[in-house]
Formats: structure tokens, C-alpha cells, sequence
């Protein structure tokens, strides 16, 4: 079994994409047939409006995986806000060999949105704001092979990327102070811990009902594995300081990978491990390797400021491999 995961960086059709489909199909579909997946994680596939439908659907996705084994995968998609279809920009999807007998879109189920009165706004704020996710997660139970049920959870948290401040920008990058910057950049940490907290808590719901489930986290999580979000997400006896919850943390598989290798994205000059595949105890017994392919990733600031219309992505696909096996509860 082949579980993989990849940001596809806004997939979507002229006019809103700057290049052409065929063009980002030409750098993409390589990397997707490459992964040779069972299950494939997919983050920032947009949607879009086509003539006699009432909603937006997944076109450019279509046309990506057409004539790939992905073509006749199950498929589960998070859904805009208003319940009815996809969302404008960076749906979760979610493709299977295997049925996909539910899903679920996981957003402020567990934690409600925050109330926050912003210190540096322009005029000064009169009262608090709401906090809430840019997107929520995407769960669904997959029946795999060997009539196990797999829970694969699809996650894109919140980019390290100052949120807006009222009144604090000059322009989309330029800040007016640094106490503005600092909040919008607190904000976003905020946004994306709380999110990573509202997953761990899904994942302890799934653990205390069957201590045996099979569980995978996957997706872009915009954080290495020694900051906050995953330290939240693995649960470590170290950081509870208590050995009875070991067995309930999360393993973040693509510690395996030899240090000079284990990086995802390069940002100005610095490689980083920021997409990640995690699995539960139960399942890890199961677990055979991890591979990350990095080969062609460029700089993504480098390619911001030079590339006319980047078309592939400057994320890597990340691919995990476990026996079919099933190992039985002792």
C-alpha cells in the first residue's frame, strides 16, 4: 500500500491560471505517476465553473489525471463553506483505489474559532474578531485491502505568512511597521497550531474508540517535525511526560530519511521538511519505507522572483510504503 501526498500549488484553468493546463500537466503528471500511489493526498486543487453545472467542480483535476491510474480512483473533496460544491481555491482532495465509505470536512468541529481584538489596526479596532482556518481538514474512512478501514486525514495547515492587518499594509509583501508584521505573523502561528490541536483531537476520538486503529496524517503542514504543529499532532511521551499515552502518539515516518535528503521545499537556499506523512502506532508495524522526491525542487523564492508563470510546483510528492498485511491486535 502506497500512500502519498503533494501540493499541486492552485491548480486551476486560464483565465484565473497564469499557464496554460497543459502546461502545468506536462511537469505534474510525471510526478504523479511516478508515486505510483494507492491512496494520493492532494492540496490547493481549485475549482472552477463549467457550462450546465450549478457548481464549481474539479476540471483542471480531471484533466490532469486523465488517462492515469488516478483517473478511476474513489475520490472525496472538501466543499466550499455554503455545503454546495467545491471551493473557488485550494480544496483538499483525496484519491483511493479502494472505496472511500465516508469523509468528512474536520473545520472549528472541535475548536471554535478564536476571539482576537487586534493591538496594531488602523483605525484602532473596536472590538474582538473571529480567528478561523483558511481551510479545513479533510478525513475520510478508506475499506483497504484485507477489509481493514483505513482513516487517512489530508491536511494543509496555515502558511508561516503574516496575516493582514487593517491599515498596516503598503502592498501584498510590504508592511508599514514591525509591530503590524509581528501580529499579523502571531496570528497566522495561532491559526496554524490551533488547527494542528483540532486534528490531534479527531485523531484522540479515532484512538479512544479502537487502540488498534489505522491512522495517516498526510498532507502540507507548513511546519518542520520540531515545531509546534507537529509536536502537537505526534503527542510524544516526552512532551507529556507520561509513558501510558506513548502508544496513543502519532510517528512522523519521514524521520527515517537521511538528514541530507529529508526536505520537501528549498526556500532561500534552505531546505525544508514541511509535507510529512504520519501514521499511528497500530499501523506502523506495517510501515516498509519513505521516499521524498526532491530531485527537481527549485528554490520557490528564487522562482517567485525570476520564473515568468512557474508551471510544475515547488513541493515535493512525498510517497510512504506498508506491508498489505494485517497484523493482529495482541
Amino acid at each position: 500500500m502506497r500512500v502519498a501526498t503533494f501540493n499541486l500549488e492552485s491548480l486551476d484553468l486560464p483565465p484565473r491560471a497564469a499557464r496554460p493546463i497543459e502546461a502545468r500537466i506536462d511537469m505534474l503528471r510525471p510526478e504523479l505517476e511516478r508515486a505510483d500511489a494507492d491512496i494520493l493526498c492532494l492540496q490547493e486543487v481549485n475549482g472552477q465553473r463549467v457550462p450546465d453545472e450549478p457548481q464549481r467542480v474539479l476540471a483542471a483535476l480531471d484533466q490532469l489525471i486523465e488517462g492515469t491510474q488516478y483517473q478511476s480512483f474513489y475520490r472525496s473533496a472538501t466543499h466550499h463553506t455554503s455545503g454546495h460544491g467545491v471551493a473557488d481555491v485550494h480544496n483538499l482532495v483525496t484519491l483511493s483505489r479502494w472505496p472511500i465509505l465516508s469523509s468528512r470536512s474536520i473545520r472549528h468541529d472541535f475548536i471554535q474559532p478564536l476571539r482576537y481584538r487586534t493591538a496594531t489596526a488602523r483605525p484602532p479596532a473596536q472590538d474582538d474578531e473571529e480567528i478561523g482556518f483558511d481551510r479545513p481538514a479533510l478525513a475520510a474512512e478508506i475499506e483497504i485491502a484485507g477489509g481493514r478501514t483505513l482513516h487517512v486525514v489530508n491536511c494543509h495547515l496555515r502558511a508561516p505568512l503574516a496575516s493582514s492587518i487593517a491599515g498596516q499594509k503598503q502592498a501584498p509583501f510590504v508592511w508599514s511597521t514591525i509591530s503590524g508584521w509581528a501580529e499579523g505573523f502571531c496570528i497566522s502561528s495561532i491559526k496554524r497550531n490551533a488547527q494542528a490541536l483540532e486534528i490531534r483531537l479527531f485523531v484522540d476520538r479515532l484512538i479512544e474508540a479502537d487502540r488498534y486503529v489505522d491512522v495517516i496524517l498526510a498532507g502540507d503542514f507548513n511546519a518542520e517535525d520540531t515545531e509546534s504543529p507537529l509536536r502537537l499532532l505526534v503527542g510524544a511521551e516526552q512532551d507529556t511526560g507520561n509513558g501510558a499515552l506513548a502508544a496513543a502518539s502519532m510517528i512522523v515516518l519521514d524521520r527515517g530519511v537521511p538528514a541530507d535528503r529529508r526536505f520537501s521545499v528549498v526556500h532561500q537556499g534552505r531546505p525544508q521538511m514541511l509535507d510529512h506523512v504520519l501514521c499511528s502506532r497500530a499501523l506502523y508495524g506495517r510501515f516498509k519505507e519513505i521516499q521524498i522526491y526532491n530531485e527537481a525542487l527549485s528554490d520557490e523564492a528564487v522562482a517567485y522572483a525570476r520564473v515568468d508563470r512557474p508551471t510544475g510546483s515547488s513541493h515535493a510528492c512525498v510517497v510512504a510504503e506498508f506491508s498489505d498485511i494485517a497484523v493482529s491486535a495482541v
